[in-house]
């Protein structure tokens, strides 16, 4: 399919912060039609008796129940640190 002759792909792109060759511009012009040709063909279809959605299927809370457990023994936290005092490990000051 050819590009719509309204469609102005300069503007696109620069609103995209592009910088085009027209080869380019010729294809993504092309492929941009092709998309605005499908939303043209979608808005024929009839939803007038499908209520909107925001997911196509219903969603469920996916996460496991919040139960309290020993946390990491001292010495396995700090195994790793590079520097440590007092049972902390110590980082680099970054506030003055």
């Amino acid at each position: 399919m050819s590009a719509p002759t309204d469609l102005n792909i300069d503007h696109v792109a620069h609103l995209a912060r592009l910088a085009l060759t027209p080869e380019e511009k010729a294809k993504f012009a092309t492929q941009l039609g092709d998309v605005l040709a499908y939303i043209e063909q979608l808005k024929k279809v009839d939803v007038s008796g499908v209520e909107p959605t925001a997911h196509a299927f219903p969603v469920y809370n996916v996460w496991a129940d919040d139960v309290a457990q020993p946390g990491l023994p001292v010495e396995a936290a700090l195994k790793n640190a590079p520097a440590q005092r007092n049972n902390m490990i110590v980082v680099p000051k970054v506030v003055e």
